[in-house]
């Protein structure tokens, strides 16, 4: 069996930089839920668009928000994960909206996303299971910002 190691900020906000799907999860008041969707890690945290009227444009605005994205080798049991929480709010400011749709990926979904949510990263965590191997070496994806 393979050790679960912690791993550092840096490292964490590294692997988030590189992705570009994760889940949201968010607290209702029908209960919570976890969204899967496209997102950017900016200078202040983890953006993401959605419809105004979706349960995160609903619920997300000024709630407290928790985000994950992972990877998974199977075939060698291995894998890490990245957790970021924090207060989502609204982007309004023309200037980041503008910079923001050269850093957002394009959504995997049809539709209009309007509302743009950025996940403060006031808390920031990530682990890893498994030591001696390149936690980038097999992702599907290697965004660059």
């Amino acid at each position: 069996m393979a050790d679960l190691l912690e791993l550092g900020r840096s490292e964490c906000e590294g692997l988030l930089r590189l992705g570009d799907v994760g889940r949201v999860a968010i607290a209702t008041p029908s209960g919570p839920h976890i969204v899967p969707l496209n997102y950017a890690l900016d200078r202040r945290g983890v953006v993401i668009s959605t419809t105004p009227y979706s349960v995160l444009g609903t619920y997300g605005r000024d709630s407290l928000l928790a985000f994950e994205v992972d990877h998974f080798d199977h075939p060698q049991q291995r894998g890490w994960s990245v957790m970021v929480r924090g207060r989502g709010t609204v982007v309004e400011d023309p200037d980041e909206l503008h910079a923001l749709h050269g850093v957002l990926p394009r959504s995997w979904a049809s539709g209009s996303r309007s509302l743009y949510l950025r996940i403060a990263m006031t808390e920031i965590s990530g682990r890893r299971l498994g030591d001696g191997w390149d936690l980038e070496e097999d992702l599907p994806v290697r965004r660059v910002l």
